[in-house]
């Protein structure tokens, strides 16, 4: 007779495999039942949960992956939110949290203390404060909690989770791989659209609120591709697979019409060879003695009413080359609402120049403070748009010291990035930290322009940038923690 098999126990892992399945069918069945269609997802959101106590390192790089994916959905009482993205960053700093309080004696106190890491705490607290004496509390106390998961997350928990060459190649997939099939989609679509440029809004949705969030991710992404072509031997398959996804962002950034994208490609090129000539300082003087002296130049004698816009010929414009044109003559209507909205801003700092206004508070009183002069056709502002400048958002929302503070974050980033640049003997280290702080510098010249800075598809990666530039310091120091 044959041997009679003993039966086996099936394994723990394979009896969690089964229970989950169960969930998923028993959460399909009661939503079509009941047309609660949200219990499907129930059982994933439960899988992530439990995946999150047990290993959030897989976790955190889920998140990164779905930020080009991320959607806003518009919440009760005029809140929205980024799903899924958000909802993962929350959990993701509660599980950090309650990690860190098991785990207090093992904390790296080198990264608590690291200069950077304090301006960050810092620059938290500048805006608690700001919220404490803000006009409306409860908008600027959402702010703060935002910022506060997004501080958690992208900057702690990520010193954590980003310091050997292989984080950074996991971090570099897991963003580029959706980040192309999200650039894909929206090139098919503008494709069927003729790649006009009034389309260019309405083919990245819903992913993209629109064309500057979509090229702003792109652009951010160039140095970090660039950089991935030195981790493959040259003509091999994933050398061709970082070329093509270069490829696909580079077209996507032509093809989204975005003006800030198309200058952040230069000033990243142009940052390369400063970072690496080590010019940072002589740039950053420069900046500021141009700042300076155009603040002056504007309101010396009210010279900025001669640059008031024409009502009538200040219109939107269907064809990209006109709109080019039209931004030097000053009459394109997104620039010149900018500057309505710059103007209405300035004022404002000259009421509340210490503590602000408030974060989050811009929207509820610049309309109080603008000159009719420089009024647009979309100067009603439905959506409640920011400033387009987050370094004035700042000054108007958080007072002259939280305006400090960043700046202080971002002069620090690129005179330290260009200090452990020269000091790094790792080629393959220098070219990493070369991308961040190119990143970085990108998303400074970007805010310049947008405020995009609270959102999910580019504030993240400056806290990200600054995460590894905290770890390359330390590495050089011999204080970075080993794996």
């Amino acid at each position: 007779m044959p041997e009679v098999l003993p039966h086996s126990e099936p394994r723990p892992g394979r009896r969690l495999l089964l229970l989950w399945a169960s969930m998923v069918l028993l959460g399909v069945l009661i939503g079509i039942v009941s047309n609660h269609f949200e219990l499907v997802v129930l059982p994933g959101v439960l899988l992530i949960a439990c995946l999150a106590f047990l290993d959030f390192r897989k976790v955190f790089f889920l998140m990164l992956g779905l930020i080009p994916f991320a959607m806003e959905v518009d919440l009760p009482s005029g809140f929205s939110t980024d799903f899924p993205t958000e909802f993962l960053v929350i959990g993701l700093m509660g599980v950090y949290l309650l990690y860190l309080l098991q785990e207090y004696r093992r904390l790296n106190a080198n990264y608590l203390l690291h200069p950077l890491s304090l301006l960050v705490l810092l620059h938290l607290g500048w805006i608690l404060a700001t919220t404490i004496t803000s006009q409306i509390p409860w908008i600027s106390l959402k702010f703060f909690l935002a910022k506060t998961w997004y501080v958690v997350v992208f900057f702690y928990l990520a010193g954590r989770m980003l310091r050997s060459e292989r984080d950074f190649k996991i971090f570099f997939w897991v963003t580029i791989i959706p980040l192309c099939l999200t650039a894909v989609y929206a090139i098919v679509r503008h494709y069927g659209e003729g790649f006009s440029f009034m389309a260019v809004n309405r083919v990245v949705v819903p992913f993209y609120r629109n064309h500057v969030n979509y090229a702003c991710l792109l652009v951010l992404m160039v140095p970090l591709t660039f950089r991935a072509f030195w981790w493959y031997r040259r003509w091999s398959f994933l050398w061709w697979v970082v070329l093509a996804a270069l490829l696909i962002l580079l077209v996507g950034i032509q093809l989204s019409f975005t003006r800030a994208a198309y200058v952040s490609v230069l000033i990243a090129a142009g940052g390369y060879f400063i970072i690496r000539y080590r010019l940072v300082k002589p740039a950053l003087l420069s900046a500021f003695l141009a700042t300076v002296g155009g603040v002056f130049y504007m309101v010396h004698d009210n010279t900025y009413l001669q640059y008031a816009p024409n009502f009538e010929r200040t219109i939107t414009h269907k064809r990209f080359d006109r709109l080019v044109e039209a931004t030097f003559e000053g009459e394109d209507i997104s620039t010149m609402e900018r500057v309505y909205r710059w103007v209405a801003g300035w004022n404002m700092v000259l009421d509340k120049p210490m503590m602000g206004f408030g974060p989050g508070n811009y929207p509820r009183f610049y309309k109080e403070y603008t000159v009719t002069r420089f009024r647009t056709y979309v100067s009603h502002n439905p959506d409640s748009s920011g400033i387009h400048n987050y370094y004035l958002m700042t000054l108007i929302e958080q007072g002259l010291l939280g305006l400090l503070i960043f700046l202080g974050i971002c002069t620090y980033v690129l005179l330290k990035g260009e200090g452990v640049y020269r000091q790094l003997q790792d080629p393959e280290r220098r070219r990493t930290l070369m991308a961040f702080l190119l990143s970085a510098l990108i998303i400074f010249s970007l805010l310049l322009i947008n405020d995009l800075m609270e959102t999910i598809k580019v504030g993240p990666y400056l806290f990200l940038s600054m995460a590894v530039l905290v770890n390359m310091d330390l590495f050089t120091q011999g204080k970075l923690p080993p794996e």
